[in-house]
C-alpha cells in the first residue's frame, strides 16, 4: 500500500464543515463487549474537514470525500463548504468513486465496502470482513452498475448491481504482454490464503499495510523496459484502479506490477513494469497516454496504453499519490510533503510546485472557478490552479 502515513494536523480558515446527524441503528455495545469501531457508525465531527482524507470523487457537479473514522464529506459549491453525511462505520475509508450522480461506493479497511444511491447524502454497507485482514484500496464504478474493488494481498471483488453485493474474485492475468496475440487470463474463483497484515499505514496514506512484504525501489529502464515476472498470486497489493476514455482499466501494484483489462475487468493483462518499486496510482490520459507513479518521487508515461514506458522528472523523492486530468493538456499529480507536479503538455514533462505547509496531499479534482481541490493529510485544501 501507500507506505508513508499521513499524520493529522489541522487546516485553519479554508473551509467549513457543518456537522451531520450520527446514523441511527447501531446500539451500544453491551458491558465489557469488544468494541469493533468499523462496526460503530461514524459520529459528527467539527473538524471533519481538516482530519484526515484519502479519497475524492464527482458525484455529477457534486465533490464527495472519504477519509478516517469512517467520514464522508459532500461538497455543492466547488469545495468551499462541507457537510458531514452519517455512515454505518468508524473504519478508515480508503476509496470512493460514483458511477453517476446518484450511484456511489466508498472502501476501506476492514475490507468494508459502503453504497449510495441518492449522491452520497445516506450510505448502506454491503459488504464486511474484518477477520480476511486485507484493507481495501480503492475502487472503481463503471457503467451499468459494474464496480469493482480492489486492495492488500491481491484482493479483487466484483460488483454488477451498483455495489449492491459483491463476489470475490482471484485476478490472474496473463504474463503474455501487449501485441503478442496471447489470450489473457481472467478473474476466478479465489483461492485460499491465510495473509496477516503488519501495521495499518495510508494509502500513501490510503491506507493498507507495511508488514506482508517491503518493495524496494529499483532502477527504471528506458523507453521500452523489460517486464517483470507476474507474480500476483503471491498477494501483491493492488494499490489503484483507473479506466480510460475507452473504458479500458488499468491497476497499478506493489514491486512495479501493472494491468490492463480491455473488458471492462473480464481479462487482464500484464504490461511491462518500469520500476521495481511500489506503484501507488495510475492516471490514464486522452489518446491511450497514461501515467504511473508511487515511491520516491517515480513517475512514468505511457504513449501506448502501456506497452512501453518513459521515466517523467520529478525532481522530488517524495512519493506521490493521486493525480487528474485537467484538459487541454493539463495535468496535475499531487503526494507527499506537499508535493504539486505540473504539467502543460499531457504528462510529457512536469513543473515541481511544492506547497509551502508541506502537508500530504492524496487526491486532487478540478472545479471552476481555477482552483484545484484537493484531500490529505490536513483534510481539504483549495490551492489555484496553475495556468501558462
Amino acid at each position: 500500500m501507500r507506505l508513508a502515513a499521513f499524520g493529522l494536523a489541522l487546516l485553519g480558515g479554508t473551509v467549513t464543515v457543518a456537522m451531520g446527524v450520527r446514523a441511527a441503528g447501531a446500539g451500544a455495545p453491551g458491558a465489557g463487549a469488544p468494541i469493533d469501531v468499523a462496526e460503530l457508525p461514524s459520529e459528527p465531527a467539527r473538524l471533519a474537514s481538516v482530519s484526515l482524507l484519502l479519497d475524492l470523487a464527482n458525484a455529477g457537479p457534486r465533490l464527495v470525500a472519504v477519509g478516517e473514522r469512517g467520514h464522508v464529506l459532500l461538497s455543492d459549491d466547488a469545495g468551499r463548504h462541507w457537510i458531514q453525511t452519517r455512515t454505518p462505520t468508524q473504519a478508515l475509508l480508503t476509496g470512493v468513486c460514483f458511477a453517476d450522480a446518484r450511484h456511489g461506493i466508498a472502501v476501506g479497511h476492514d475490507e468494508i465496502i459502503l453504497a449510495s444511491a441518492d449522491g452520497g447524502y445516506s450510505w448502506q454497507r454491503t459488504h464486511f470482513a474484518p477477520q480476511a485482514q486485507q484493507p481495501l484500496l480503492d475502487v472503481w464504478c463503471g457503467p451499468d452498475g459494474r464496480a469493482i474493488a480492489v486492495g492488500a494481498y491481491g484482493v479483487y471483488m466484483l460488483s454488477t448491481d451498483y455495489g449492491a453485493s459483491w463476489a470475490e474474485h482471484k485476478l490472474e492475468p496473463t504474463n503474455e504482454q501487449p501485441g503478442k496475440g496471447a489470450t489473457t487470463g481472467g478473474a476466478g474463483a479465489k483461492s485460499g490464503k491465510g495473509a496477516t497484515t503488519g501495521a495499518a499505514g495510508a494509502k500513501s496514506g490510503k491506507g493498507a499495510t507495511t508488514g506482508a512484504r517491503s518493495a524496494t525501489p529499483g532502477s527504471a529502464a528506458g523507453v521500452a523496459p523489460a517486464d517483470l515476472p507476474d507474480e500476483i498470486g503471491g498477494g501483491y497489493h493492488l494499490n489503484a484502479i483507473a479506466a480510460d476514455e475507452q473504458l479500458r482499466l488499468y491497476i497499478a501494484a506493489e514491486a512495479g506490477h501493472l494491468y490492463r483489462s480491455d473488458d471492462r475487468g473480464a481479462t487482464w493483462i500484464t504490461l511491462p513494469s518500469p520500476y521495481e518499486g511500489s506503484l501507488f496510482g495510475v492516471l490514464p490520459l486522452p489518446g491511450g497516454a497514461v501515467l504511473a507513479y508511487g515511491l520516491r518521487g517515480n513517475l512514468f508515461r505511457s504513449a501506448d496504453a502501456g506497452a512501453s514506458w518513459q521515466r517523467i522528472p520529478t525532481d522530488t523523492k517524495a512519493t506521490l499519490d493521486g493525480g487528474a486530468a485537467l484538459g487541454n493538456g493539463r495535468v496535475v499529480v499531487v503526494g507527499l510533503s506537499g508535493v504539486l507536479l505540473f504539467s502543460r503538455d499531457g504528462g510529457s514533462s512536469f513543473s515541481l510546485l511544492q506547497q509551502d505547509d508541506r502537508k500530504g496531499l492524496a487526491a486532487v479534482r478540478a472545479v471552476p472557478g481555477d482552483t484545484l481541490v484537493t484531500v490529505g493529510e490536513v483534510g481539504v485544501k483549495l490551492i489555484a490552479d496553475p495556468r501558462s
